[in-house]
């Protein structure tokens, strides 16, 4: 059991950047169908990725078993605990969307959430920067996070495409 709920350290960058990919469509989706399930939807990815990583995440599983080995299986390399962090985040991003949606009778709020959400995997899937993971190694400098938690993400850089 802990073997499945356990991030994986390192993590391949390029399912990180197919599961953000997958996560820009989703959220898009989201945005301009205006259903509460595919917030919901949102929601269980986000937890599933910070809990589990591509384990129990669909993206994640589409990603690393079809769209990786579609391209030929690249790897690189890049520290788990930063990615555990974004798809924190995320997560906290897609919940509030969700709580917006139910509780607000206008569907901007939620959709101007999910429009910075979109962004932000936006970037991560085409030109490879990790807002979460830069705001991950600026904490860990700031001694907010410390080193112990990865010594190896001290030397973060996110991959340029």
């Amino acid at each position: 059991m802990a073997e499945i709920f356990s991030f994986p350290n390192p993590v391949n960058e390029f399912v990180a950047r197919g599961i953000a990919a997958m996560v820009v469509v989703l959220t898009l989706a989201a945005i301009f169908a205006n259903q509460w399930w595919l917030l919901a939807i949102l929601v269980y990815i986000f937890a599933a990725g910070v809990a589990t990583g591509p384990t129990l995440n669909p993206l994640g599983f589409i990603s690393a078993r079809v769209l990786i080995p579609l391209l030929g299986n690249p790897k690189r390399p890049t520290p788990g605990p930063p990615k555990q962090f974004a798809q924190s985040i995320g997560l906290v991003f897609s919940v509030t969307a969700l709580v917006l949606f139910l509780i607000i009778d206008s569907s901007v709020p939620y959709r101007a959430v999910l429009g910075v959400l979109a962004g932000f995997a936006f970037l991560e899937s085409g030109v490879g920067f990790c807002a979460g993971c830069y705001m991950f190694g600026l904490l860990m400098k700031w001694g907010v996070i410390p080193e112990s938690v990865c010594e190896e993400c001290l030397r973060y850089e996110p991959a340029a495409a």
